[in-house]
This record gives C-alpha cells, structure tokens and sequence, in this order.
C-alpha cells in the first residue's frame, strides 16, 4: 500500500557518515527500488508500471538516457530509473486543497525533497499579481493570460522558452515552432548547463555534436576510458554495458577525482553470480585533480606522437587536419607540469599509455566532470585529439562517448531547441510552414538568466524542468526571475521553480511518460532519442494522474492558437488531435527522420545517421577531422582553499531527491555535508563532523555563501572538495563559465571554509 508524503520537512541537521562502499547495486539496490516503488506506488502498481519501463511496447525510463540494446531483460531499469518511474506514477496527488494550505511564502521556505514528494499536481494553478498562494484557474484562462503577457511585450526577445530534457521529440519540435513563429530564438534548454561543452568540442572536431558509439561498440572495445563519470549513480544501466565489455577482454580506466563504487564491483542485480560476488570494473583509477584533465590527455598524447608505430599515419593522412599544430603543441608538454595539474604519478600515467598503446579499439566516455570547467571544450577536444591520433573514430570498438543525462535530451536538440540554431534548419522549417524565422541568436540558460537580471526579458516559459534549481549563483537567478511579469511551468510534480515566481506565475499540470496519452484521433505515442542516437516510441499505460490533465504536445498547441491567432496558418489543432502529422512535418524538417511515422513504429526504433561513424566524413569548416592544439589550463588554487565541485547524491536525479541518504559514499539522512580529503582538512583545522560556511570566491568580489555544512573526511583527490547541488548551486558565479560553450564552471569552485 502506498504511504502518505511527509507533512513536515525532515531534520538534516546530523547526517550519519560510515566508509564509503566499493561496490553497486546487487540486493541493496533491489531492496532500496522496491522499498521505495511501494511507498509511491503499492504493490500492484508497481508490478504494472515497472514491468513496462524501457520495454519495445513499455514507455521510455523518464531518467537518465542510456540505450537498450536489442534484447530487453524483464527489469530493464536501474535503482535510480525505478525511482523516477515511482515519482512519477506516484498515487499522492497535490491537489487545489494542497494550494490553498500551502501560501508561496511556506512553499519557499521548503526543501525540494519535501516539494517532490507531495504527488502529482493535478489542475491548472495560478498565482495572480499581489496573491499570497495559488489557487486553481482553467485551461481557457491559463492560455489567454499567457497570450496577454506574450503580446503585450515590447519585442518577442523579451520572452524566454526554457526546455527539459523530460521532452519528447514530438512537444519540442512543436515548442520550437511556436517560439519561431512567435519571433524568437530564445530557446535555452538544460543541454546548456551539461553537454554544451562536449557539443562545441565536437562540432568542431568531427563535424556533428553527438557521441560516435553504439551500446554494440562498448561491449567490442579493447579499452574504454571514463572520465569524470559517475554511471553508477547517474547511469547505473551503463554498468552491465562495462560487465559485458570486461567480459569480452576489455579494460577500463576510469579518471575522476572520487573513487566511485559503481567502477570498482559491479553486483548485476540480474544474475545470481552478480549479486553475490560482481565484476571488478576498473583496471586502473587515476584520481585525478580537479580540473586537471586536459594536461593529462595532452601529455598522453605527447607520448603517443613520441612512441613509433603508435599514431595511425593512414587515417591521420586521408581524414584529418592539423596534426602538425597539434604535435608542435604537444612536444611542449612537460611531466612536472601535468604531474602538478593532475595530482597523478609519472607510473600511473605510464601505465594509463601502455594500456592505450595496447588497445586497437578505444572508445573514451565522460560527462559532467569534463564539461563544467572554463576550459571543458578545449578538454574534451583533447580527448578527440588522442582517437583521432589512433585511428578510433569510425571503426567499430571505438569512438567519443558523451554519455548524455536527461532521457531525451538529445532529441530535444536534435529537433531545434537551440539558441543557435543552423541556417539550413531555419530554411527547411520556413519552408514546410510558410514562416519566416527570426535568424538572430537567442539567449542560452545564462544568458536568459542575465537578461531577466537587466530586465530584457520578462515572461519565461519553462517546458518541463527545475529552472532555479538547475541553475547556478542562486540569489542572482531568483532576483532575476522575480522581476518577471510571468513565469509559466509545465510540470508533473512540484519543485523548487513553481516557488520563485514573477509577478504572475502558471503550472500547467501535463501527462508523465507513465500515463496513456489519448486524444481525439485515438490513443496516442511519443518518441525519444536515445545518448546513441537511437530514435523509438514511448507508450505509457496507466491512466492520467488527474481529467484535468493536457500533454505536452497539447499545451504547446493550445498555448500558439491562443498567442498567434487566426494570423497563424499553422494547424496546431491537428497537431494536437494526431501526433502523427507532427511527426510528418519533422520528417520534412529534420534530416535523418525520412519516413518518420514508419520507422518509428518499429518495436527496436531506428538509429539516426552519423557521418563520422558510419562513413568516417567529417562535416567540418576543413571537410576532415579536425586536430587542436589549445593552450593547456588547469586551475590554481590560492593557499588555504580548495576546489569544489557540485555532485548528485546516489538519492537523485539531477534536481530531483528522493531521499536524503548517498548510499554508496556512506552519508544518510542529509545532504549538507562537504567531503574533504583528511589531509587537507588537517591543514585547514576542519575536523571531521565539524560544521562550516563554505564561501565561493570569484574576481568579482561577491561573497556567495552555503552555510551550516558538515565537514565528512573523504578520500578525494588532495586539494578538491565535493558537495551536493542544488545546494551549492549558491556558489557557482553567473559569470563562471566554459568558453565557447557557457555552460557553468560548476566544477571549478574555488572555496574557503568559515566557522559555522
């Protein structure tokens, strides 16, 4: 039976700390993902809703985005995926009753674990200018208050079309739409706070933003390289893909400056064997410093260019550009300077080269710990460097790997939600509806952030996500969105966003993937890319959390008639009524998507096309594969403080909690805790289960301050320190960010500690 939620925020006060585990999943995994799938859903439900998660005639996880292969066991989920089904297909519901005993000021001063766990918003909600709490409003009202403040802006830049991962292809592409047809393009989405930095890196050196390798690929490496990634916590899937690959003779080195337990023993929950005993992951861990990865894959390739017979002299003479720049750059690379950037030792380093040199098929892997520094792009183009030295792009066993984090994150790009987007999809989508898209750029997630700060944008309108939540230096951004004249959410569930408002504010209640999705012409599906490019339905099968209820295809349609008016020749009203003529019109738009409403009716899906991989052509400036040769970075550290980086706890998904505990790190029962090397903490007087303010210092002279953490002696790599976010999301400046791609520098934070 399921339970109620809390009705009061629980104490964190006193986290409890024992040693961190060095091992995943295995039965504490089933126990916890039962545990809590009876606390959201009963027991029936959940038989019935996890029995249908990432299978062919099931709906597609709403967490991370890993692939499926081929062949789907019976639990294709992980813990973290089944807490995130859970959530969703909760049978607690936040009703208007909720609303009226809850004013803006009391859902403001509560914990986004306490906001999530109230259920399912069920009705349209609104919170008029001067109102102290939201009270219920119709659909009709909803959408004519949204034309209002959309038309009596001043120009369409000053509106803000924010967009989450969560988003199926068929609402982003029809989201995109509205946005260009409205005027603009300001479409910031979350890729800008993750994956902006391996998309620049990317375009640039091999011609298309997306990762080169299938789930087929991992599982013939010879080595598979993963650098600052967690899988076990943020992509628990992806262990059975490196229990497989280690089976077939692969090694893995992984590169982070905490050792994980997921890349140390891996206890498949599918097997016997597994449970009781695992796989050993890692062959060799590089703890890595902070920030330190560029120099490492530089000196590396150094050594390559050095070591005779080891580059591929064909393939760097038939598809690259650059080499010599890239080899005058690395014979500058110095083994005291890396040694002092990385933390590492010469040994180690050795080691890590023969385990390269020894490989013929080397796939490297890595997300948010590569892509949130202010040198990330220029990193991550030094990963493509040493592939491109080796020959390991487009040959089978070998290739980039971006491991993306929101279940479609991807495809959302993929389908124009981009501030940038290329000419020849603005032609394509002008063409098939007769508009003319405005071609200026628009506003990424800080550059929105800064404009609603100066007050050049007043409505933000968020499809899906935690835009405060997600977002760095925290009082910045909730001043910023505080001078609004609206703000609009489409959600599922409450969160920390629908509780910092503009002076009018919407929630939208929409369908989840769990829940069917019928409209006039019948029941309807979506579809979803994969962080491999596989494209494939998804079909919920439990019946809508409320009547009161619109998908997200609906909302965006009802929302662009009620903006646009009769002056729009777009027929948004087919589009809601038939997703399949959506569908139809992105097989027009989008290249790859040719005879979309067939091929998605296939049980597997189909995979998109990636010339790289699949014809070794790079579609870049030069028409090769293009070499770089960056100026190495690494930051420094001033005496007496540490670098910080943000980091999920095993209890979440990106801003989501679903509890309090980090299970595999051996904290529970809070989340204020900061991990500290024992040694550093000796140096700065921070005892263990001590309390301290952690203040961020920036060139601007700002003091952002996260108070009342509890200091946790840690094996982290010397002079790091790790914390949760969106906790220290206080700490990250809004103006510390990647170059080239802005995304946050959420991994660079340089702290001091203050007595608490």
């Amino acid at each position: 039976m399921a339970t109620k939620p809390p009705t009061g925020d629980p104490v964190q006060d006193a986290p409890q700390v024992t040693p961190p585990k060095h091992a995943a999943a295995g039965l504490p995994a089933i126990g916890h993902t039962l545990r809590i799938a009876q606390q959201q859903m009963g027991l029936a439900r959940t038989a019935r809703t996890l029995l249908k998660v990432n299978q062919k005639d099931g709906f597609d996880c709403p967490g991370c985005a890993w692939p499926e292969g081929d062949k789907r066991h019976t639990a294709e989920f992980c813990e973290n995926g089944a807490k995130a089904v859970a959530e969703e297909a909760t049978l607690r519901r936040v009703t208007p009753e909720f609303f009226a005993a809850h004013p803006l000021a009391d859902l403001a001063g509560r914990s986004g674990y306490w906001l999530g766990q109230q259920g399912r918003i069920t009705q349209p909600m609104y919170l008029p200018e001067g109102g102290d709490r939201y009270e219920a409003v119709s659909w009709d009202r909803a959408f004519a208050i949204i034309a209002e403040e959309l038309n009596a802006l001043g120009s369409p830049d000053e509106a803000l079309f924010y967009t989450s991962g969560r988003t199926s292809n068929e609402a982003a592409f029809l989201f995109q739409l509205f946005a260009r047809e409205f005027g603009t393009n300001n479409l910031p989405d979350c890729s800008n706070m993750c994956h902006e930095s391996s998309g620049s890196a990317l375009t640039e050196t091999i011609g298309i933003g997306k990762g080169s390798v299938s789930l087929e690929d991992l599982h013939q490496a010879e080595l598979i390289i993963v650098a600052g990634q967690n899988p076990g916590t943020n992509h628990p899937r992806m262990l059975s893909a490196l229990e497989q690959a280690k089976a077939a003779g692969a090694k893995i080195i992984s590169v982070n400056p905490l050792p994980e337990a997921g890349l140390e023993r891996f206890k498949n929950p599918q097997t016997p064997l597994g449970m009781l005993k695992g796989t050993a992951l890692n062959d060799l861990f590089l703890q890595i410093r902070i920030g330190g990865d560029q120099a490492l894959f530089r000196l590396l390739n150094k050594l390559v260019i050095e070591t005779e017979g080891a580059t591929d002299e064909a393939f760097i003479r038939e598809h690259t550009h650059g080499y010599e720049d890239l080899a005058a750059a690395a014979k500058e690379a110095d083994w005291d300077d890396t040694l002092t950037a990385t933390g590492l030792t010469r040994p180690e380093i050795e080691r890590a080269l023969a385990m390269i040199l020894a490989s013929k098929r080397t796939i490297v892997c890595w997300a948010m710990g590569l892509t949130q520094h202010k040198h990330a792009v220029a990193t991550i183009r030094e990963v493509v460097n040493l592939l491109l030295l080796r020959g390991d792009i487009g040959r089978p066993g070998a290739g980039v790997c971006p491991v993306r984090g929101h279940s479609n994150v991807q495809g959302d790009r993929t389908m124009g939600i981009f501030e940038r987007p290329a000419p020849a999809f603005l032609d394509a989508l002008d063409k098939e509806f007769g508009i003319t898209s405005p071609r200026g750029h628009g506003y990424d997630v800080v550059r929105s952030i800064q404009a609603m700060r100066d007050g050049r944008a007043k409505v933000l309108f968020a499809m899906g996500g935690n835009f405060v939540g997600a977002t760095p230096d925290t009082d910045v951004t909730e001043a910023a969105i505080r001078r609004t004249s609206l703000t609009v959410h489409v959600s599922t569930k409450l969160n920390r966003s629908h509780a910092v408002t503009g002076r009018r504010a919407l929630i939208l209640p929409t369908l989840g993937r769990t829940d069917k999705d019928v409209q006039a012409t019948g029941r309807q599906f979506v579809t979803v890319e994969d962080s491999m490019g596989m494209v494939h339905a998804s079909r919920g099968n439990l019946a809508p959390a409320s009547p009161h209820l619109l998908s997200e295809p609906a909302i965006v349609a009802r929302t662009a008639r009620a903006v646009l008016g009769p002056a729009s020749a777009t027929p948004w009203e087919e589009f809601e009524r038939d997703y399949a003529t959506v569908r139809d019109r992105i097989s027009r738009v989008v290249p790859g998507f040719e005879d979309f409403n067939a091929r998605a009716a296939r049980p597997e899906g189909f995979r998109l096309p990636h010339a790289p991989r699949d014809e070794r052509r790079f579609p870049t400036r030069t028409g090769r594969a293009n070499f770089t040769a960056a100026p190495v970075e690494y930051p420094r550290v001033p005496q007496g403080r540490l670098l910080l980086q943000t980091l999920r706890s095993h209890d979440q998904y990106n801003t989501t909690i679903y509890g309090l505990d980090d299970r595999y790190r051996g904290i529970t029962g809070g989340r204020r805790v900061v991990m500290v090397n024992p040694a550093d903490a000796a140096e700065l007087g921070l005892a263990d289960g001590s309390y301290t303010d952690l203040v961020s210092e920036w060139k601007d002279g700002v003091e952002r301050r996260a108070p009342g953490f509890r200091v946790v002696h840690y094996p982290t790599a010397r002079g790091c320190a790790a914390a949760y976010y969106p906790e220290t999301n206080v700490l990250v400046p809004l103006d510390s960010t990647a170059d080239t791609s802005n995304t946050p520098a959420s991994k660079s934070v340089v702290v001091r500690f203050e007595p608490a």
